[in-house]
């Protein structure tokens, strides 16, 4: 199938999962510039980095790889910036937009008022996340901008640090991390044990849903404009899309 880079980027749970029975061609101008397929049963984005490069703004990075260690050791004592550490690569995130802060705001009041009396937390960034992919001897560290946690009692070292796997995770597309979001994040939650991410679009006012299992994607839902976005792990909680995103 070959289609282009701009309907790959509205709808790219879509392709995602189309990807599993076949190829995809994305070309922009005309021109293929990029694949997305299925490699041994399991989704893996192919790329030359990113499907969203046209539009997207690289992540503020060192510009080099680094060992855990040294990622550790950089953020130690760095009370002003944020940073990431995903596959081996330090990213400096930059500051949040006002449109990025309302919907994290809104998300968070309203999974706050769901969760009350429940046995998971909602959280929301600052907050590090350290997962660690099969095979990988460096965990990741990333700090969504929201994030559902049903483990903490059992997760706590002894800074009262979390330690654990949240059971799902939001990220607001921002211009400079929304290649990371879509691409990289997405297939790093897949494979670390979170069971549901949600991917939450000012530009067009979206929100996509992915249900993993197993390692795989299981489920996937793209709402829109007045609907309302229904989680598949938590029966009930929902987000009605016209509180979340700034008029």
């Amino acid at each position: 199938m070959i289609v282009s880079s701009t309907e790959v980027q509205n709808n790219f749970g879509k392709y995602l999962m189309l990807a599993a029975k076949e190829e995809i061609i994305i070309t922009r101008n005309g021109i293929e510039f990029a694949r997305l397929q299925s490699m041994e049963g399991k989704l893996e984005p192919i790329l030359q980095e990113s499907i969203v490069k046209e539009t997207a703004e690289p992540y503020h990075f060192k510009g080099r790889k680094a060992s855990y260690e040294e990622f550790l050791e950089l953020t130690r004592d760095d009370e002003v910036n944020r940073y990431e550490y995903i596959d081996g690569k330090i990213y400096l995130l930059a500051s949040p937009t006002t449109r990025h802060q309302y919907a994290v705001t809104e998300m968070l009041v309203s999974f706050h008022q769901w969760f009350r009396g429940e046995k998971c937390t909602p959280f929301v960034a600052p907050f590090d996340i350290h997962l660690k992919r099969p095979n990988f001897d460096d965990p990741s560290v990333v700090q969504p901008d929201l994030m559902v946690i049903c483990n903490l009692d059992n997760h706590l070292d002894e800074r009262d640090y979390y330690t654990g796997v949240p059971s799902l995770v939001a990220e607001v597309l921002s211009r400079s991390t929304q290649s990371n979001d879509l691409v990289k994040k997405l297939d790093l939650y897949m494979t670390t044990g979170v069971n549901e991410y949600w991917i939450v679009n000012p530009f067009n006012k979206a929100v996509t849903i992915y249900g993993f299992k197993n390692n795989e994607v299981n489920n996937i839902k793209t709402y829109k404009h007045s609907e309302t976005a229904l989680s598949f792990l938590f029966e009930g909680l929902s987000v009605e899309l016209e509180r979340i995103f700034r008029p």
